[in-house]
């Protein structure tokens, strides 16, 4: 425990302490100064702080002067009550304000008392109401704001974080000020009743126990009230204050000072309006001239300085901003910069804004942050920012998407328009202009909000654009997420890992597998949309695998396997048949015979004839399940599945190849067609 800390938990101690303990008048006097200190420099800190949260300290030390005034209050009551002398400063604060008038002395007294708790306090405590409910309502919409900027690039994941910890922090502020607040209110009514006991029962003693006369006893004591309550009641009028001006204080950049000058001078020319009008109550009222004029003279003065102050501010703005975009030209950062990659980057023409700004109706922000989080759940990968910019070159209603900097898709929008899919039979009363579905390629129409309806009574399947895009760019995700994952964001999978099981993480790296290793494996795995959402089981499986082979390809094929319920119930519903191709044993027997083995991993080397015949017998059976509206898989054994896979992947990506090992064993399966030569 520091110095620090000791200083504190004395202080607290010696406030419950003073409440019990005598203390004496020359004790008090120091303490009763010091009271007045605290407020004072509680007061211009307030005064100087930027935003509430630079104070956040404030509501606690709200608590704790309050209590320390309370403890001098019943200190002071003591020697008053007792001894009939309080200390110099207790003296000295009645004779002087009541400049030897009790009457007048009460009345300031009063006036401080209601000052304080009518304007002030309630005034504050209204304010940290207010601000703590519409900060808590503003909560959510802070924090979409933040994913918002996050997901479009204005900001990354560390000043995301700290922006949501300045919210949360915001609103424990201003709760705490809503409950600090009651303290002072508290405080205001305690002082009132310690006014009267003090003047009440001074009055008794003084005059049964200290045998006073009458006159001198209501003089003495009054005038030890008086100071009494007006020692206590402005170092409680500052903080009161100064709890005004932090709940009342607007975040900005600079002090109250600064904002103050700045903004309410700022426009010069209402300064003068002012003068004159100043002036011209000295010459055509009863107010003297002398008054009026040194009054407008001032204004005049401070109008003046203020418009040369925007002047020059204006011209410094224009040099500075030339300076700039100079050094921009000449810093060889400014090149550096054009060598930054963004992984996912979508960009749309001018006509397509509103979709992406909120104020306009425009949702596709909020879109994006959904398909980040579906991607996390469907394929278990951390999607990087995606980058959304307006690019003056494209058509008004055209957009197009990058990955790594390459344009992978795009297409045209209609705004107030919808997109109408056929059901697979043409209607001939739904008109509307043809284009085609973006994502999958596929004859669409676009129409108009009148058509909506009766198009999907026909059984269209009919979307806006904001979902045209979020589809296409969720498919271009998961077709690309290979290209997504490399070293580093494979360490941010393995760092959330290692959290849950150190131990399992620890054995596989370094001493099985590196991180690129792991990288491979993974990329290899996405690439056939398989998802690794189960690190756990991937991990376990590698650091099995990986003491026996290194083989990027041998390892992928040993977690396919572990991935076995997975990958089955990720083409196959619960109770339905498995419909697949298989591949002949002609075929098999071939596509291991041209297997060839190297120090770099294994590889087919299909002659040219062999390939063009296997691309034909390929495409035969792919093409008749396509027309039957099936969708093909095929099915072939373990030892040739990743080759058989190189084979098809030239042309079809898409279509998935399985091994009998990855499918779990009480699936029900189909052959419809058998490849062979």
């Amino acid at each position: 425990m520091n110095i620090k800390n000791i200083t504190v938990l004395a202080g607290v101690i010696g406030i419950v302490l003073m409440m019990i303990l005598p203390i004496p008048a020359w004790l008090l006097d120091i303490l009763l100064v010091i009271n007045i200190s605290i407020a004072l420099m509680i007061l211009l800190v307030s005064m100087n702080t930027k935003e509430a949260l630079e104070f956040s300290i404030f509501p606690s030390l709200l608590l704790i002067t309050t209590l320390f005034r309370l403890a001098l209050n019943i200190s002071t009551t003591k020697l008053i009550l007792t001894d009939g002398d309080a200390g110099t400063v207790v003296a000295t604060f009645g004779s002087w304000i009541a400049g030897g008038q009790i009457a007048i002395g009460f009345i300031v007294f009063l006036i401080l008392v209601v000052v304080q708790f009518i304007v002030i306090t309630k005034g504050s405590e209204r304010v940290a109401e207010v601000g703590a409910r519409f900060t808590l309502d503003a909560m959510p919409g802070k924090q979409m704001s933040i994913d918002a900027d996050l997901n479009s690039g204005l900001i990354n994941e560390t000043q995301a974080r700290e922006r949501r910890s300045k919210v949360e922090r915001e609103a424990d502020f201003y709760g705490s000020m809503d409950g600090a607040s009651k303290f002072v209110k508290g405080d205001a009514i305690a002082s009132i009743i310690i006014l009267v006991i003090n003047l009440v029962g001074g009055f008794i003693i003084g005059m049964t126990i200290h045998g006073m006369p009458f006159a001198d006893a209501l003089s003495t004591y009054s005038i030890l009230t008086i100071g009494d309550g007006l020692v206590s009641q402005i170092p409680a009028l500052l903080i009161s204050t100064a709890s005004g001006l932090i709940v009342t204080r607007a975040s900005s950049e600079g002090n109250l000072a600064d904002d103050l000058t700045g903004q309410l001078f700022a426009f010069p020319k209402l300064i003068y309006i002012v003068a004159a009008t100043i002036a011209l109550l000295g010459f055509f009222t009863p107010i003297h001239v002398i008054t009026t004029l040194p009054i407008a003279l001032l204004l005049l003065f401070a109008a003046r300085k203020m418009e040369q102050n925007v002047s020059k501010k204006q011209q410094a703005e224009v040099q500075m901003e030339e300076e700039q975009q100079i050094e921009e030209v000449r810093s060889p950062e400014s090149v550096i910069n054009l060598l930054q990659v963004d992984p996912i980057e979508f960009e749309f023409g001018y006509g397509l804004i509103p979709l992406a700004d909120s104020q306009q109706g425009g949702d596709l922000l909020d879109r994006i942050i959904m398909i980040r989080r579906q991607c996390a759940l469907e394929l278990g990968l951390v999607v990087p920012v995606i980058r959304i910019r307006d690019n003056i070159q494209l058509k008004p209603n055209e957009y197009i998407i990058k990955i790594k900097g390459n344009n992978v898709g795009g297409g045209e929008l209609l705004l107030n328009h919808y997109l109408a899919m056929s059901p697979g039979y043409d209607d001939e009363s739904i008109s509307g202009i043809e284009t085609l579905e973006p994502a999958f390629g596929l004859p669409a129409l676009w129409i108009d909000e009148n058509t909506k309806e009766r198009a999907e009574l026909s059984g269209y399947t009919v979307v806006d654009p904001p979902s045209v895009v979020a589809t296409h760019l969720t498919e271009l995700i998961k077709k690309h997420a290979h290209e997504l994952i490399g070293r580093q964001e494979t360490r941010t999978l393995i760092d959330n890992l290692r959290e849950g099981y150190p131990v399992l993480v620890d054995e596989l790296i370094p001493s099985v597998l590196s991180v690129g290793d792991i990288q491979k494996v993974l990329a290899k795995l996405l690439r056939e949309k398989i998802s690794v959402r189960d690190l756990v089981t991937i991990f376990e499986t590698l650091a099995d695998c990986g003491t026996f082979s290194k083989d990027p390809d041998v390892l992928t094929e040993y977690v396919r396997q572990s991935l076995s319920r997975q990958i089955t119930q990720q083409y196959s519903q619960k109770g339905e048949t498995l419909k697949v191709i298989t591949i002949g044993p002609t075929l098999e027997k071939k596509i291991s015979d041209s297997v060839q083995h190297s120090e770099q991993g294994s590889y087919l080397a299909l002659d040219p004839v062999s390939t063009q015949s296997v691309y034909q017998k390929l495409n035969e059976q792919i093409n008749r399940l396509l027309q039957s509206g099936q969708h093909p898989i095929f099915l072939t054994s373990p030892t040739i599945r990743m080759y058989l896979r190189q084979v098809i992947e030239r042309s079809m990506q898409d279509i998935p190849v399985l091994s009998y090992s990855e499918l779990e064993p009480n699936v029900e399966i189909q052959s419809v067609g058998v490849v062979n030569l």
